[in-house]
């Protein structure tokens, strides 16, 4: 899967329309988009940017624009993100990573986390994916992580629904056997929503398989962001 790092940025919510951008992670300075946004709406921006994401509003993207703190404390935070970005790259190349706003969305698909037809269970190749992931998790242990679980759309709604709630469940349930804090994770089934690839396709059917996550800082990383931002 071709990897894509993405940092959206608004303003002008006060004084027009909402614009957005993108750029490459790597030539961005945090601090200061951190700030541009806490001046214009902070947290309140990063509600209406999720609310009008389209369909993955729901999903990871929704849940990253969410928790948009703002100010120096958002570019204290975008520069942790930065580096743990950077880090799930490395370590996990395979891994579609777009760092949105102060968090990351991450996608385990094709070549990372993904399921057999009509299953919940991890393969192996699944197990060895997420292990490489569980450093860089331990690493940055003050961020919250959201699992989204998916499937392609063969079946009914209700139960694909249901079967992608499971597979976020596995991939909760192995993470936290390796010695991260359950309590740490959330999980959310969004069913056949959202396709990545073509639904009429075997290999179109093997991407919707996937999981996605939300990465966003936790009360202790906005309380530190906070801290540190009012010595400056």
């Amino acid at each position: 899967m071709k990897k894509n790092i993405a940092i959206v940025v608004a303003a002008g919510l006060i004084a027009g329309p909402m614009m957005t951008s993108c750029e490459s992670v790597k030539n961005t300075n945090k601090t200061q988009r951190g700030a541009a946004i806490g001046a214009v709406a902070g947290a309140v921006l990063g509600g209406v940017i999720g609310n009008n994401a389209g369909k993955g509003g729901n999903g990871a993207m929704g849940a990253v624009l969410g928790g948009v703190i703002g100010g120096v404390a958002g570019g204290v935070i975008g520069r942790k993100m930065d580096k743990q970005a950077r880090e799930i790259e490395t370590a996990l190349p395979g891994a579609q990573v777009e760092r949105v706003g102060e968090g990351i969305k991450l996608t385990l698909g094709e070549n990372a986390v993904r399921f057999d037809f009509n299953k919940s269970t991890l393969t192996a190749g699944a197990k060895a994916n997420l292990d490489k992931l569980v450093p860089v998790f331990k690493e940055y242990a003050d961020t919250d992580i959201k699992i989204f679980g998916y499937t392609d759309a063969k079946g009914a709604d209700d139960y694909n629904l249901n079967l992608s709630e499971k597979r976020a469940q596995a991939v909760k349930e192995y993470l936290a056997s390796k010695g991260l804090s359950v309590a740490r994770f959330q999980i959310v089934g969004m069913g056949e929503a959202d396709p990545i690839g073509d639904n009429e396709t075997d290999a179109g059917r093997a991407l919707n398989r996937r999981v996605e996550f939300s990465i966003i800082a936790n009360d202790k990383m906005v309380q530190d962001a906070q801290k540190e931002a009012g010595q400056r």
